[in-house]
């Protein structure tokens, strides 16, 4: 994962975000899970050019875009249901 250490920063400034990142264990399986695999067949087939788009401005630090987009995947029924189901695998611990 190639993450710009700018937002590294900021994204281990949240306490759940930092113990996934520092719990390499954990985060493979997070990655690896098949909520996770079925979450970005559904980010691409429904924002296709828009998940590019939208993962490039984050990386250049535009979280306006992330933000539109995540409301957008929470707003549907399968995306809201994949999210709540990665947050509950984050939530476990060891």
């Amino acid at each position: 994962m190639n993450i710009p250490q700018s937002n590294l920063d900021e994204l281990m400034k949240d306490p759940k975000a930092a113990a996934l990142l520092k719990d390499q264990a954990l985060l493979q399986r997070v990655l690896q899970s098949p909520d996770t695999k079925r979450l970005m067949e559904t980010l691409s087939q429904k924002f296709g050019d828009q998940l590019q788009h939208t993962a490039q401005s984050a990386v250049h630090g535009d979280r306006q875009a992330l933000s539109s987009l995540a409301k957008q995947v929470m707003g549907s029924q399968e995306g809201a249901r994949l999210l709540q189901q990665l947050n509950q695998q984050t939530g476990e611990k060891k």
